[in-house]
């Protein structure tokens, strides 16, 4: 099988669709790689590493997108992308059609293509083993990132997240005790923030009591989301609807509540948000002021580590990959229930719960 490899377009995406020791692997069991110019400089990979992994280097996208049958992404294509695709070819990336327009899911229809997107790949225990080790990624930087979105220099209140002696710490308040939610929680208390976590899984909380004894855990509903609202310094959101839109459990009366300069953070943006007043940012302009919030929905907040990045979610997503181009698109759906969980779009024809959204 043909393999493609092309350079991220998307404003500031700095990780590549497979490593060079992926392509070695794939190139030594038969299958050539079209690896294009500079696609993995984001990622410390120059084309030189490439190609002693048997990549052939090409100077186009469109060769890049024309010459595979299968193009390994990261980002959801733009839809110039989706105008070099070949009809009835596959891609793989991190897709998020839920959260796509309807004209990109039009041409993926009418190319009928087969999208497969990693964030949808779920073992039949209900893990997700792409997402989860971005998942972590994300609920890490979270911690880092709101602590200077808290500085002045930020537009932030001053604060400095773990307080010192005599001063308290911030009130930061994590929405969903999933593993983003989790992660964030064990990076807050690093840095000795004062941390409150919300879900609507009892058995979730249960896991962040014992696992965080001090860490105020509350059943996420309307009134009590309404509550820490108004106390909190940092609203760190990370609600996971798998296959759907992230519902919006955030109102604009809740963010208005909220104290001037404090700062809430959409991790659920690439699903489609789950706050009223949130829109897609770039790590460029990452926040936004709105209510007097300062809001931060940054969509792909681990390809700023971009080398970790793509370590992570290539080794979790390359056995099924393997399978897909050792035993065809098809045969891997037909056999391997995680990799049919995956595909979103089948020779054209879009899973039937599918939604689109006003997005890119």
């Amino acid at each position: 099988m043909n393999i493609g490899i092309p350079r991220e377009r998307r404003p500031f995406e700095f990780r590549v669709g497979m490593t060079p020791a992926g392509v070695e692997a794939l190139t030594r069991l038969g299958h050539p790689c079209y690896v294009e110019h500079e696609a993995g400089l984001g990622a410390g990979f120059n084309d030189l590493d490439y190609e002693r992994a048997g990549a052939r280097i090409v100077y186009s996208p469109e060769e890049a997108f024309g010459r595979a049958d299968l193009v390994l992404k990261v980002a959801r294509p733009l839809l110039e992308e989706l105008h070099w695709l070949r009809p009835q070819t596959a891609l793989a990336g991190l897709l998020h059609l839920n959260s796509a327009r309807q004209d990109k899911i039009v041409q993926l229809q009418q190319k009928q293509i087969t999208a497969i997107a990693y964030e949808q790949i779920r073992l039949e225990n209900g893990f997700f083993p792409v997402r989860a080790p971005l998942s972590q990624i994300g609920g890490y930087l979270a911690a880092q990132i709101g602590a200077r979105l808290l500085q002045n220099n930020s537009g932030g209140k001053g604060i400095l997240l773990g307080g010192m002696a005599g001063i308290p710490p911030a009130e930061v308040v994590v929405i969903g005790a999933g593993l983003v939610g989790t992660c964030a929680v064990q990076a807050f208390l690093g840095m000795r923030a004062h941390v409150t976590v919300l879900d609507t899984d009892l058995n979730a909380l249960q896991r962040i009591c014992d696992r965080f004894p001090g860490v105020v855990t509350m059943v996420s509903n309307p009134r009590n989301i309404a509550r820490v609202c108004t106390y909190a310094d940092l609203v760190a959101a990370a609600i996971l609807a798998p296959g759907k839109r992230a519902p919006v459990i955030i109102t604009r009366e809740m963010v208005r509540s909220m104290k001037p300069r404090s700062v809430i953070m959409d991790i659920s943006i690439d699903e489609g948000g789950c706050v009223e007043t949130s829109r897609p940012t770039t790590h460029e302009s990452s926040y936004y002021v709105e209510e007097g919030v300062i809001h931060y929905c940054v969509p792909n907040i681990p390809s700023v580590v971009a080398r970790t990045s793509t370590y992570a979610f290539t080794n979790a997503a390359f056995p099924f990959i393997l399978k897909i181009v050792n035993e065809g698109v098809d045969k891997a759906k037909e056999e391997d229930s995680a990799i049919a969980n995956g595909t979103v779009v089948y020779h054209g024809k879009l899973r039937s719960n599918m939604r689109f959204s006003s997005s890119s």
